[in-house]
C-alpha cells in the first residue's frame, strides 16, 4: 500500500541533502514518454488527415486542431478540481487514462467509415475522448512527480523536471517518425491504433509503481479549502469590505488564515501566465500551419529514411533532447541568476517572435514559386525550440516551486490553460482574418509575420512584468 502524507508533513523531512531522485519517479518518467508518444504520434498526422483524406481546407484543418488542442488544455483545470478536491493525482491520472485509451480505440476505427462524412464523426468523438482523458491527467502527472520530493530534495527538482521533459520529447521524436511510417505502410487504422497501445502501456506502467508513491491526500481529507472556495468568498463579501482591507482578508471570516495565504499565493503566479498564452498561439502551429507548409518544400533522405512535413516534427522534439542538458547542467549554473525563471521565459517569448519572421520569410520564398527543401524548416524549428525550452520548462518549474502546496494542482491547470487560450486566439485570427476565398490565409507569410509582430509586443510586455515580479522561493530568484 503506498504512503499517504500531508503536503505539510515535508517540513520535518530530515536536514540531511538528498543527492539522488526518489526511486518511484522512474515510474512516472516512464509514463510520461508513453503518454506523450501515443499524444503526438496521433496529432502529428492530423493535418494531412483532414486536408487529404477528409477533404477540408488548410484553415479548417486549422481550426481543428486548434480547438482539440484548446479543449484539451482546459481539461486540466477540471483534471486539476478533481485532483484537489476529491480523488488526490494517483487515482485521478489512473482512472481518467482509461477514458484516453478510449479516444486511441475509437479513432483506429476509421477505416471501417469509406466516407468523409463518416470518418469526420469519428474524429470529433476520438479527439473529444483524448482531450477529456490527456488534458485532465495533465495537471497531476507533472504535480505528482514534485510530490515525491521531500523538502531535503528540492533542490533536485530543477533537474527532475528537466528530466520528465526530456521523456516527453523522446516518446515524441520516435512518434514524429514511427507513426507517419506505419501510416503509409498500413494506412490510418494503424497509425491511430498503435498510439493506443502506447497509451495502454503508459497506464500499465504508471500503475506498476502504486507501492511506492508518496501520495499527497486531496483537500477534502486535509480539510483545506481550495482557491476557489475561497476567492468566490472574497468576492461575496467584498461590498462589505472596509475601506483599504486587503481583497482576501475578507474570506478570512469563514476560512483560515493558512487556506487565504494558500489561495492568495495564485495571483501573483497568474499575474505572469496572462501574456503566456500569445507563446502557445505559434508553438501549437508547428503541428498544423507548419505541417502544411512543409507540404509545400520538396522532402530529403536521411539515412535511407525520407524526411517530409510530418516526419520533419522530430525536429523539435529532436533539438530539445540536445538543448535541455546543455542549458541544466551547463549554461543555467554559469549565468546564475541571471538564469532566474522569469528571465529566462522573457528571452524565450522575443525568440519565438523570430522564429515566425524566419518561417515568414520561407513562406515568402515559397509564395515566388521557389523550390525549396524541407531542410530549411530546421532554422525556425531551432528558434523556436530553444524558446520552448526557455518558456515551457521553465514554466513547469516556476509554477510548482511558486505555488503553496494546497494549490499545486490548480496552478499547473492555470499553466495549462495557457495553452487554451493560445489555440483559441488561433481559432479567432483565423475566423476573422480569412484568406482568398476564405481557404487558407492560415498558411501565408502575411499572417506569420502578424504573429511575429503580436509576439514581440507581448514578450516587452512580459519582460515588464518580470522584473516587477517577487518570489516566493527565494532560491529561484537567484537562479537556483
Amino acid at each position: 500500500m503506498a504512503a499517504v502524507i500531508d503536503p505539510s508533513a515535508v517540513v520535518d523531512a530530515p536536514a540531511v541533502t538528498a543527492r539522488r531522485w526518489p526511486p518511484q519517479v522512474k515510474f512516472i518518467v516512464g509514463n510520461e514518454a508513453c503518454e506523450r508518444f501515443s499524444y503526438y504520434g496521433m496529432k502529428g498526422i492530423l493535418a494531412l488527415y483532414i486536408t487529404q483524406v477528409l477533404l477540408k481546407t488548410e484553415d479548417d484543418a486549422t481550426n481543428i486542431i486548434a480547438m482539440f488542442s484548446a479543449v484539451n488544455y482546459f481539461m486540466p483545470l477540471v483534471g486539476a478540481w478533481v485532483a484537489d478536491r476529491y480523488w488526490g493525482r494517483y487515482r485521478t491520472i489512473l482512472w481518467i487514462s482509461l477514458f484516453y485509451c478510449a479516444g486511441h480505440a475509437v479513432l483506429a476505427t476509421s477505416d471501417f467509415f469509406p466516407t468523409p462524412a463518416g470518418k469526420i464523426w469519428i474524429l470529433y468523438l476520438g479527439l473529444a475522448l483524448i482531450a477529456f482523458g490527456s488534458g485532465g491527467i495533465k495537471p497531476c502527472v507533472s504535480a505528482f512527480m514534485g510530490d515525491q520530493f521531500r523538502s531535503d530534495e528540492r533542490h533536485l527538482l530543477q533537474k527532475a523536471y528537466a528530466a520528465f521533459y526530456w521523456a516527453i520529447n523522446l516518446g515524441s521524436f520516435f512518434s514524429f517518425l514511427a507513426i507517419p511510417a506505419i501510416r503509409k505502410s498500413w494506412g490510418y487504422g494503424w497509425a491511430f491504433g498503435v498510439p493506443g497501445i502506447f497509451m495502454a502501456a503508459a497506464t500499465f506502467i504508471f500503475w506498476l509503481g502504486t507501492r511506492h508513491y508518496v501520495m499527497a491526500p486531496p483537500s477534502r481529507v486535509t480539510r483545506s479549502a481550495g482557491f476557489f472556495r475561497v476567492l468566490w468568498e472574497a468576492l461575496r463579501q467584498r461590498r462589505r469590505r472596509p475601506p483599504g482591507q486587503d481583497f482576501w482578508e475578507a474570506a478570512r471570516s469563514r476560512f483560515s488564515e493558512a487556506d487565504v495565504d494558500a489561495a492568495r499565493s495564485v495571483m501573483p503566479i497568474l499575474s505572469v501566465f496572462a501574456l503566456i498564452p500569445v507563446f502557445w498561439a505559434l508553438f501549437d502551429q508547428t503541428y498544423s500551419t507548419w505541417v502544411m507548409q512543409g507540404q509545400r518544400l520538396q522532402t530529403f533522405n536521411l539515412l535511407g529514411w525520407s524526411i517530409g512535413a510530418e516526419e520533419m516534427q522530430s525536429a523539435n522534439p529532436a533539438l530539445v533532447m540536445l538543448m535541455i542538458p546543455l542549458m541544466t547542467w551547463g549554461l543555467y549554473p554559469l549565468l546564475g541568476r541571471l538564469a532566474s525563471p522569469l528571465r529566462r521565459m522573457s528571452l524565450g517569448m522575443f525568440l519565438a517572435a523570430l522564429s515566425y519572421v524566419v518561417v515568414a520569410m520561407l513562406q515568402s520564398r515559397i509564395e515566388s514559386g521557389a523550390q525549396l527543401s524541407i531542410l530549411w524548416q530546421t532554422a525556425p524549428y531551432a528558434i523556436l525550440t530553444l524558446a520552448e525550452v526557455l518558456i515551457s520548462t521553465t514554466g513547469l518549474e516556476f509554477a510548482f516551486r511558486e505555488a503553496a502546496p494546497e494549490m499545486k494542482s490548480i496552478i499547473m491547470g492555470f499553466w495549462n490553460l495557457t495553452v487554451t487560450v493560445g489555440n483559441l486566439v488561433v481559432v479567432l485570427i483565423t475566423k476573422v482574418l480569412g484568406g482568398e476565398g476564405g481557404a487558407n490565409g492560415s498558411v501565408s507569410a502575411s499572417r506569420f509575420l502578424m504573429y511575429a509582430g503580436l509576439t514581440f509586443v507581448v514578450a516587452i510586455a512580459f519582460s515588464v512584468i518580470a522584473a516587477r515580479y517577487h518570489y516566493r522561493d527565494a532560491s529561484a530568484a537567484q537562479g537556483k
